[in-house]
């Protein structure tokens, strides 16, 4: 393990020294010419256009002989592509990798936390480098606040990934989460993967320590798997639910909740949190009132194919298993619905860096390679309530921007050929 830990230190301080002369030098203005412009809008891609950028911020887009581009401007060709915003992923975890290369379990209890920050150092560095200029991290799961470490070490400059929301260490029921107390011997201690809360005053407390540690969104779990057959059941009461939610929106946090029952979901909503994790068991009802509530779905599509190839002998191509025929009609029944649905992988499940596969399940179960890339971008960034600084390409918004072989915006595979990739105006990837 040392050996590893050595040779991924390396690689991402020597990625990280990279990226820091880039982000250390005098500011460029820049002039990208893809064969299409995609912005996030409506709008198909437009064949033509530029983009200029100066000073990490987006000046203009359009068709070059309508731009004014400074005499000392970069001129970057990009020809075959599409440029489109940086990607968004609403639902990541950078402290976990594959379960078939090391079970949950295993992370949390045997993966010192120093070595796990490594790897999430790594994790985000591949996610950048594969498009997606922003991440919601979803809670280190047994890592403590080392997310915050991270966010600052990529906001300094010190190590490459994308933008990052995050929301430390997730709330849950006293017992309900993991490592499970079922299975272990009764007479000891075990680290949790999140922080345990019983009552409504632990309940705000652990919402005002993780504030205070750093917090961008606070996370709970709705339901979990505490059914005495192991079926997914709410765990908190809903004076706790409410305890959690109003002491975060007070504090101007916005509440994530994974919930994969149907009456998990419910009592979430009704409590008033921002954003649904999973949701594979919603009904009709429940998600109709998703939409009137104005509350986000995301529909981790690719973490239940995942799991399945790991612990049920799935493979791509087979008929879907039962819970993957559960998430696709929860998914479908959400779309119909109307529902704000974003881009949410569930990615650490499977590898960091394939975060496109989401996109493409979005497009395989009805959304349009359009609506999928929406997910991703503009619609993403109105749930994490940035709208006004990423998701689109348009004057005053910051340039995160890819460009991938192809059109996405037609063809949403074109997502797994990223050649150009450019955070805040600092360009790390290109031909």
């Amino acid at each position: 393990m040392s050996r590893l830990l050595a040779t991924v230190c390396a690689g991402v301080l020597l990625l990280g020294a990279v990226f820091s002369a880039h982000a250390g030098a005098p500011v460029s203005t820049f002039l990208l010419r893809p064969d299409k412009v995609w912005t996030g809008d409506d709008a198909p891609a437009h064949p033509g256009w530029a983009v200029l950028v100066r000073d990490g911020v987006i000046v203009a887009a359009g068709e070059e002989r309508t731009l004014s581009v400074p005499a000392g401007a970069r001129r970057i060709d990009l020809p075959g592509t599409t440029l489109t915003p940086g990607l968004i992923d609403l639902h990541s975890h950078l402290f976990l990798h594959p379960y078939n290369e090391a079970a949950w379990n295993d992370q949390v209890l045997k993966e010192p936390e120093a070595y796990r920050t490594v790897l999430a150092a790594r994790h985000a560095r591949d996610t950048l480098m594969a498009g997606f200029t922003t991440l919601r991290d979803l809670g280190t799961e047994g890592a403590g606040y080392a997310d915050v470490s991270i966010k600052r070490a990529i906001d300094e400059g010190l190590i490459p990934g994308p933008r990052l929301f995050i929301a430390t260490r997730a709330i849950v029921a006293s017992s309900s989460y993991g490592p499970a107390p079922r299975g272990f011997r009764p007479d000891i201690e075990l680290p949790q993967g999140a922080q345990e809360v019983t009552g409504r005053e632990e309940a705000m407390r652990a919402v005002r320590e993780q504030a205070g540690r750093g917090a961008d969104w606070i996370k709970l779990y709705a339901d979990y798997r505490i059914g005495s057959e192991g079926s997914a059941q709410p765990t908190f009461t809903a004076g706790e639910l409410q305890a959690i939610v109003e002491a975060a929106h007070l504090s101007g946090r916005p509440v994530a909740a994974h919930a994969a029952s149907d009456k998990g979901m419910r009592m979430a909503i009704e409590a008033g949190v921002d954003s649904i994790e999973h949701g594979y068991a919603g009904s009709e009802a429940t998600f109709r009132r998703m939409r009137d509530r104005g509350v986000a779905y995301l529909p981790t599509l690719t973490a239940v194919e995942a799991t399945e190839q790991y612990f049920n002998h799935y493979q791509p191509g087979q008929p879907p298993t039962p819970k993957m025929q559960e998430a696709e009609q929860g998914f479908r029944r959400a779309l119909a619905a109307g529902v704000t649905i974003g881009c949410g992988s569930d990615v650490g499940v499977f590898r960091h860096g394939d975060n496109w596969r989401e996109p493409t399940w979005l497009v395989k179960l009805g959304m349009t390679p359009a609506q999928a890339l929406r997910a991703c971008t503009s619609v993403a960034a109105g749930i994490l309530r940035q709208q006004d600084r990423i998701g689109r390409i348009t004057p005053g918004l910051r340039a995160d921007l890819v460009a991938f072989t192809g059109d996405p915006s037609e063809r949403i595979e074109a997502l797994q050929q990223p050649v150009l990739v450019m955070k805040d105006g600092v360009l790390l990837r290109q031909p």
